[in-house]
């Protein structure tokens, strides 16, 4: 069995709408995903607001450093299961499912919620 090392957040430019990471197994670097809704519903799930305000770049980001060892767990063990728990084997893509079945917690530590214009609001 091999192992992931060398975790990074990617915190540059890119066209995906979520967390990108990258790993080393060995010389091959793997790339893990997880969507920005995963996110959203896995922030939710530990502040109970009941808004479901969506994370923007920044703050899934800083939320994804601050959480690095948990992400870590999540991927390694997705990513050690294979491609029979990883169909896109080695990109790793996490569902809220892996995360759930993980127990893992997310830190919320710092992050700032700015409040959206009146305009953004839900009408009911």
């Amino acid at each position: 069995m091999t192992s992931l090392v060398q975790f990074s957040i990617d915190d540059g430019p890119h066209n995906m709408d979520g967390l990108r990471l990258y790993a080393q197994d060995g010389a091959r670097q793997v790339e893990a995903f997880i969507g920005r809704k995963v996110l959203d519903v896995w922030a939710e799930s530990v502040e109970h607001r009941g808004g479901r305000q969506s994370l923007f770049r920044d703050q899934y980001n800083a939320l994804g450093k601050l959480n690095l060892a948990a992400l870590q767990r999540i991927v390694g063990a997705k990513y050690q299961g294979g491609v029979a728990s990883n169909r896109q084997h080695p990109f790793v893509e996490i569902l809220f499912s892996d995360i759930t079945e993980s127990g893992e917690g997310l830190n919320l530590a710092g992050l700032v919620r700015e409040p959206l214009p009146p305009s953004f609001h839900r009408l009911a």
